[in-house]
């Protein structure tokens, strides 16, 4: 049997996943398409546009077989503890041969170059990123520089590769892969269509001489499809654009579930939880916040000055930012801050190797004996219903999928904060079973 894994977040899931899924599923000619996918909020240290539970099922409607909830612990964390988190996961499953990622070079072999360097990590190489860290540079800017000195070691045109976000995570995947001495084979399908900070490409109509991605020559051609990032999607939602002008941009089977969620709630974006950070950043003023994950001294002391100069949460990222702290880094502090996410949570996530549990949203019933097959070889327990979660999970496990759990809560309420309904429950929400 033949399994690829792919990490996503799908927020929301869009013509590039798409073809990413079907280019996927021909290279590595798998049996079994398993996804990780981030919860209620995502690597960039915000919420998802949509709840987890609607991206799933944009993902199942569109080939995927199966799709897990990467925790919030890894979500929510640095590229490097994403790729951690959600590789160990991946092979804790004991099923999945391949992993299949994006990236903008489309090299597999110069990313795996990379990686392995990365990981050896040689004493020039160290010594340089701490230089370059001294002088106040951020860590991006200050890996490449740092890798300039030991140029010879490393792929031509090395510092490009690591200007793009995807060819970055698909280091950290294969330095996941390789740390854990794991038998998965990475494999890379080049984005095409728009970079990740493009603005949104409304391509719905047919162009003279164009093409589908995973179209062939000879064959009869469809019109022409937007591939448009997520995020210039997300960006053209928030800021009113009509959900049938994204036809070209996104799969119909996930449009028609984008259009079906928001009848019943609304898209959220960071602002939406300024009162509820603000609130908890007011309250633990006095102590500072040291002890939330990733929140450095100088950061927390950062935050207790500048208070008096909150507006919102995007805004207080903005003011927050330096030279050497990125917004992204910023924002992700102040989500674990939110969703009470401290460091004292990482140290046994590690110990259990990251991935304790495997928090099932939804699956194809034509995957059945995928399942029966990753209940026999799994060496981490499959979390189907909530309720009988706490007595087949170890307490520190528990206490993780407890913050999971916290998480979506906080989510639903400012989902639900407007329509009068009560906010969906986690224990009662049934999976997504197509």
């Amino acid at each position: 049997m033949k399994v690829t894994g792919i990490i996503a977040e799908y927020n929301p899931f869009h013509n590039g996943h798409l073809y990413q899924l079907r280019e996927a599923a021909r290279l590595t000619e798998c049996d079994y398409t398993v996804i990780v996918m981030s919860g209620d909020f995502v690597q960039r240290g915000a919420p998802a546009l949509a709840d987890k539970h609607a991206r799933a099922e944009m993902a199942l409607r569109c080939g995927a077989d199966l799709v897990l909830e990467l925790p919030v612990l890894y979500a929510a964390s640095s590229a490097e503890t994403f790729a951690a988190g959600a590789v160990s996961l991946l092979h804790g499953l004991g099923v999945v041969t391949h992993l299949c990622f994006g990236s903008e070079c489309g090299d597999v072999k110069a990313l795996r170059k990379i990686a392995a360097f990365l990981l050896e990590e040689p004493e020039t190489y160290r010594t340089a990123l701490k230089d370059c860290l001294r002088q106040g540079l951020s860590y991006p800017n200050a890996r490449v520089r740092s890798l300039s000195v030991c140029g010879e070691a490393l792929p031509e045109g090395f510092a490009e590769i690591l200007a793009s976000p995807n060819n970055i995570l698909g280091i950290d995947y294969i330095k996941a892969i390789l740390r854990s001495h794991s038998d998965m084979v990475p494999v890379t399908v080049q984005r095409v269509g728009a970079g990740y900070h493009e603005g949104f490409r409304d391509e719905s109509l047919s162009q003279p001489g164009s093409r589908q991605p995973d179209s062939r020559p000879g064959q009869e051609q469809e019109p022409r499809l937007s591939l448009s990032s997520a995020l210039a999607i997300r960006q053209a939602l928030l800021q009113g654009c009509p959900l049938p002008r994204l036809a070209g941009s996104m799969p119909r089977e996930a449009l028609q579930i984008l259009s079906s969620y928001m009848e019943k709630t609304r898209f959220l974006h960071a602002d939406d939880f300024s009162s509820l950070l603000y609130y908890r950043l007011l309250m633990e003023r006095g102590q500072g916040y040291e002890k939330y994950l990733d929140v450095s001294q100088g950061l927390s002391d950062r935050i207790r000055r500048q208070l008096n100069g909150f507006t919102g949460y995007e805004g207080f990222c903005d003011l927050l930012k330096t030279k050497d702290m990125t917004y992204t880094r910023i924002s992700r502090c102040l989500l674990h801050i939110l969703l009470g996410i401290e460091k004292a949570h990482m140290a046994p996530g590690r110990n259990l190797g990251h991935a304790p549990y495997a928090r099932v949203l939804g699956f194809r019933r034509q995957a059945a004996p995928l399942l029966g097959v990753i209940g026999k070889l799994s060496s981490v327990p499959l979390v189907t219903k909530l309720a009988d979660a706490k007595k087949n999970l170890s307490a520190d496990a528990y206490r993780l999928l407890k913050l999971d759990i916290q998480s979506s809560a906080i989510y639903q309420a400012m989902a639900c904060a407007h329509s009068g309904q009560p906010p969906m429950n986690e224990f009662s929400t049934p999976l997504v079973i197509i």
